[in-house]
């Protein structure tokens, strides 16, 4: 598993489910209880609802026997003791539906209570699936894992710490500094967001790595971070490049380079006659009579191991390239065609 590729989901670890399995079932255990409490709660519920609307019919009876004893015996058609036993009854009947009414409420509250412990149960067996689940140890992404940090045998906790590292290699991001002066140089070409965000996409990285040989895959910028580091003054970005092979791995070390502007009829020198004076820089021209002439140049880009000169020569004019710390102004030299190596 260390050092292969994975896709996601793939299993990397295995803790002991045993107790967290036990944990479940005990879970679901409280949860069928509970749920078998409310169905008996809602049953009594239903029961004490009946015994309601029977005390309720023998209520009106008896009340219809008061109303109708009441003027029989002013009457004197019934005794007192037939009215004063309906008015027992009428009492009693009172009496039973008040009591079913209250035992009603007191199921209803029995109910409640029932429903929220069914609720409590289900979020602990949710919460017992979800710790059994966490002994499985998959992967998040399509990527190459790194060394495990934990063996088999090993007591792992939520305080132990990472067990190992996935990374997604393909594509992989490279990250890399551009100056404040050329990410403002190059935002300001572009009048609006949109024609930025469309020059990006267009963009091709070039990436050269530690041994010097460029990786054969273009890359494309992702994305610029959302501040300047104000101890280099230098903006960090980033971009994806392909890696099919995996040859490409965290941590390696290159540089990134693209074409950001195109300068036709660019004046080149090579970076090795270019005489840096206290950030000043300087060219050592050849005139036609072969006197030395040091003149202060502007420069601009660097293009693989020469720079852009902006002004300060001319084409066709020589500059010496070798020998720059035997020279001085007007000396007469003999100059010879220089070779790059």
């Amino acid at each position: 598993m260390e050092g292969s590729f994975v896709r996601t989901g793939e299993l990397l670890f295995q803790i002991d489910p045993r107790p967290f399995q036990a944990a479940l079932d005990q879970s679901q255990g409280r949860l069928a209880q509970a749920e078998g409490q409310l169905a008996q709660a809602r049953a009594q519920l239903v029961e004490a609802e009946a015994q309601v609307s029977v005390a309720q019919a023998n209520q009106r009876r008896v009340q219809l026997d008061v109303d109708r004893y009441t003027p029989l015996a002013q009457q004197q058609a019934i005794t007192q003791q037939d009215l004063d036993n309906a008015t027992q009854n009428n009492m009693a009947a009172k009496a039973q539906t008040q009591a079913a009414g209250a035992q009603v409420e007191t199921d209803k509250a029995q109910i409640i209570a029932a429903s929220a412990a069914v609720e409590a149960a289900k979020a602990a067996v949710e919460t017992a699936k979800i710790d059994l689940g966490f002994t499985r140890l998959t992967s998040p992404i399509d990527g190459v894992p790194g060394i495990a940090l934990q063996q088999v045998g090993a007591l792992v906790s939520p305080a132990s710490g990472p067990i190992t590292t996935v990374s997604t290699l393909d594509p992989i991001k490279v990250y890399f500094t551009a100056s404040e002066q050329e990410y403002l140089e190059y935002t300001r070409r572009f009048r609006t967001r949109e024609e930025l965000q469309a020059a990006n996409n267009q963009l091709e990285l070039e990436l050269i790595l530690a041994d010097g040989t460029t990786y054969p895959h273009k890359g494309k910028f992702y994305f610029a971070n959302r501040q300047v580091d104000v101890r280099t003054g230098a903006i960090q970005l980033a971009g994806l490049f392909p890696n099919p092979n995996n040859t490409l791995r965290p941590g390696q070390y290159g540089r990134v380079r693209a074409a950001t502007q195109v300068q036709p009829g660019a004046l080149l020198v090579p970076q090795q006659a270019v005489i840096d004076l206290q950030g000043t820089h300087q060219l050592a021209v050849v005139d036609s009579a072969n006197h030395v002439l040091i003149r202060t140049v502007n420069l601009g880009d660097t293009l693989g191991h020469d720079w852009i000169v902006r002004d300060g020569v001319k084409p066709g004019e020589r500059v010496i390239v070798e020998g720059l710390q035997k020279v001085r102004q007007g000396m007469l030299v003999s100059p010879k065609p220089f070779e790059a190596r």
